[in-house]
């Protein structure tokens, strides 16, 4: 190691799914939504003039994030965006994580947490999930540093009870509570609704999943004006200009689609009930999923063993390496045509091996 190496942040970097390119590609395997944006959104792109890319965009986000305010029914000081969910969750653990106790969240989660507490020299313990891939309330009721919990669950797709979400905040009055809702749009409660009884509240969405912007990279949190001052501050002080204007443009037109976006959320969500049924058909193990993805397991067939034949046949699926979850595919839900190539896939493979 020479000698300017030991003065390097050195971290385990998070590892995305794959991108796979070409014709006849399957893509299930990074949550995508399966559908274009709304017309509009495509009209707003087209209309970004060459003088808005020419200056600087608007570093305080107003048009979103008096869309959203508007949207939501909060007060826009309640409001923060940032580039993804991502980029608004690590500004969150920079800006509330500092005290020396460890921050917690479960250890089948996200699994960017970890590195984001790794970054930032966060103490962090994971808090392992029930045997049926629960979040036990009980483990999350003590003292601590924060807490981060997404709800629903990734990869497990598992929703967690308001009331139980409650429980936890409530217990935990001295510190932040993050609720990570990147996929509450596909079945799940908000946890929004307890923002006027608890200042300790930080509740963080995305566009990336429920209105098929991830590749325009919109995120936004809620909490009370105190937290999302703190957060503006800290964003002003890594970089002022988070926002291109093409986001801010797409995100705003995005929020006024309000039948279109719900109506492709009616399409995923009825693709993924009908899926269920066929993965039960086949023998496949699963959660009852609130998400836009199944987290499945065959006992009679490795998972890994199917990842590599679907993989083949330019089908990705996500697969994890990792204790407790090495036999589990999380198969994103797709167009029912590209599920219908999945399900025939599986039906010949899991019969030939019978």
């Amino acid at each position: 190691m020479t000698a300017w190496e030991e003065n390097v942040r050195k971290v385990t970097p998070y590892t995305p799914g794959e991108q796979p390119n070409g014709a006849g590609v399957i893509k299930l395997n990074t949550n995508e939504n399966p559908y274009p944006p709304a017309p509009a959104v495509l009209r707003a792109l087209q209309e970004v003039g060459a003088d808005s890319l020419r200056k600087y965009p608007d570093p305080s986000a107003s048009p979103l994030v008096e869309a959203l305010a508007g949207y939501y029914g909060l007060p826009k000081d309640q409001v923060f965006v940032g580039v993804g969910s991502d980029d608004v969750l690590a500004m969150s653990f920079l800006t509330f994580f500092n005290g020396g106790k460890p921050i917690l969240f479960p250890d089948i989660t996200y699994s960017f947490y970890d590195v984001w507490a790794g970054l930032y020299r966060i103490p962090y313990e994971c808090q392992p999930l029930d045997e049926d891939f629960n979040i036990r309330t009980a483990d999350y009721c003590r003292d601590c540093g924060g807490i981060v919990i997404p709800n629903p669950n990734a990869p497990t797709g598992v929703e967690k009870p308001l009331a139980e979400l409650e429980e936890i905040i409530q217990a935990n009055p001295g510190v932040i509570v993050i609720i990570d809702e990147a996929y509450i749009d596909f079945g799940g409660e908000s946890a929004r609704s307890l923002l006027p009884k608890y200042d300790n509240l930080l509740v963080v969405q995305t566009f990336s999943k429920s209105r098929s912007l991830a590749g325009i990279r919109i995120g936004y949190a809620f909490g009370n004006k105190r937290l999302i001052r703190y957060l503006n501050d800290v964003k002003y002080s890594f970089n002022s200009y988070t926002m291109s204007a093409a986001a801010l443009a797409v995100g705003t037109a995005a929020i006024k689609e309000d039948g279109y976006y719900k109506e492709t959320l009616h399409k995923v969500v009825r693709t993924r009930e009908r899926v269920k049924k066929e993965l039960s058909k086949l023998g496949f193990l699963f959660r009852d999923s609130q998400s836009n993805f199944i987290f499945a397991a065959h006992p009679k067939c490795p998972a890994k063993e199917l990842f590599e034949a679907l993989k083949k046949e330019n089908i990705y699926v996500r697969y994890f390496s990792k204790a407790r979850i090495d036999n589990y595919l999380r198969i994103s839900i797709g167009t029912d045509q590209e599920m219908d190539v999945l399900i025939r896939f599986l039906e010949g493979y899991l019969g030939k091996r019978d």
